[in-house]
């Protein structure tokens, strides 16, 4: 310990005595995890910005970050000290911190503006930034982003979503961005935690295809514009940083949008994820810049994000399931509780069965991409699944709830519309 607090204070001092004077970290019992986590991380000297419109300066130092495969073998699901350690965080995050916010959240369809400072002093987007770049992550972290999705959402599923929108654009920079955008952008996002991000992939079109879209990208003289409309963008309305998929020349793409006067909003609050205050941009010759080079993978970057709705939605499930055991424990009728019931009783089985099963679909692909393999499959049926068995096990809540689970006065009716999300949206996180 002794060696590690000596190398924090060697890398990152600066940042480290400025969240050590936070009393959140002696609150949740996360300082020693938060000095461990950040020592190669830290960066001093965070720029104050103006809140509506954020500077990006490309830094010519930083070259083309592409993290190495981790070479293990497939499918290991024992967590290494490091996973265990930023499992027990975010746990930890989860019931303290996001749990309690939710439901005013939900109510008020407002992204708790206190969330942002949580999210900082909890250090979330530097487990997303390589270590050259001032991060923690040394290699491809695709397993330990997906366990970190699945247990912020056991809080709640929509506020782990908006927390972890400017995360999954770090991620996808990092994994695919260009050099031009990579040393443009990844420095900001050390230097200023204050920076938001989103994705804008979704499209009010019936049946969405991400495959066939309907924004599109011009090029003129080297440089890109977008025109169209994206709809359910997760805090749109504030995000300072948009990437957006677009068609150019016949094939979907991605790119990169600083938020300027050409972009209008429209608020679009939906059945579910009222948290994260969904809404509709619209886009008219909106400047833009390519995210990756020619070698950009659109399919996987749809695959990973579609994966990282998955782990929100098992680890909502999760949520469900504990609350429906202790209420069917709690909850009598004709002098024993309910649980008793074999009715119940096999309905909270089967949510384990289901849960285990979404899980193990998640981890293996996963476990694929970040080795380097294909997953495209794999990550198919776990959505699949994921979609399907989500719902049922949402269903189920509500139903062992009763009359109960149709108020507000319980989570099971939020945790219902919340997780519907995971069969409609496609992509708009990044794993």
């Amino acid at each position: 310990m002794t060696n590690m607090v000596n190398k924090a204070q060697g890398l990152g001092l600066n940042l480290i005595t400025k969240i050590a004077g936070s009393d959140l970290l002696d609150q949740f019992k996360l300082r020693k995890f938060i000095e461990r986590s950040l020592y190669q991380g830290s960066k001093a000297g965070f720029k104050t910005l103006s809140a509506t419109q954020k500077a990006f300066k490309s830094d010519p130092n930083v070259s083309k970050q592409r993290l190495p495969n981790q070479q293990k073998s497939l499918f290991d699901l024992s967590l290494t000290e490091e996973q265990q350690m930023t499992v027990d965080a975010m746990d930890q995050f989860a019931a303290e911190v996001l749990y309690p916010l939710a439901h005013q959240a939900d109510h008020h369809e407002k992204f708790p503006v206190e969330l942002w400072q949580h999210s900082i002093d909890l250090g979330l987007n530097y487990y997303a930034l390589p270590e050259a770049l001032g991060g923690v992550a040394s290699e491809k972290n695709i397993v330990s982003n997906i366990l970190i999705a699945e247990r912020l959402a056991k809080g709640d599923f929509s506020l782990a979503a908006g927390l972890l929108s400017t995360f999954s654009v770090i991620n996808a920079i990092t994994q695919w961005g260009s050099e031009k955008s990579q040393s443009l952008y990844l420095p900001s996002f050390a230097n200023d935690t204050e920076i938001q991000a989103t994705f804008a992939v979704q499209e009010a079109t019936p049946a969405f295809n991400p495959m066939r879209l309907k924004t599109k990208a011009t090029s003129q003289n080297g440089q890109f514009s977008l025109t169209g409309e994206k709809t359910l963008v997760l805090l749109g309305e504030t995000a300072d940083l948009l990437l957006v998929s677009a068609e150019f020349n016949g094939k979907p793409d991605v790119f990169i949008v600083n938020r300027d006067s050409s972009i209008t909003v429209k608020k679009t609050p939906a059945m579910g994820l009222k948290a994260t205050e969904t809404v509709t941009l619209k886009f008219d010759q909106t400047p833009a810049q390519r995210l990756g080079d020619e070698d950009f993978n659109y399919p996987a970057f749809l695959d990973l994000g579609n994966l990282m709705w998955c782990a929100l939605a098992v680890g909502t499930c999760e949520a469900v399931k504990e609350y429906s055991i202790k209420y069917a424990n709690e909850r009598t009728a004709f002098g024993e509780p309910i649980s008793h019931r074999q009715s119940v009783a096999f309905m909270i089985a089967d949510m384990a069965i289901e849960i285990d099963a979404m899980r193990m679909l998640i981890l293996n692909a996963a476990s694929l991409a970040e080795s380097g393999q294909p997953f495209h499959r794999e990550a198919y049926l776990a959505r699949l699944l994921c979609a399907e068995k989500s719902m049922k096990i949402a269903t189920d809540g509500v139903q062992i709830l009763g009359g109960h689970g149709f108020t507000k006065e319980h989570p099971a009716e939020r945790w219902y519309r919340d997780l519907r999300a995971t069969a409609v949206l496609h992509s708009g996180l990044h794993a």
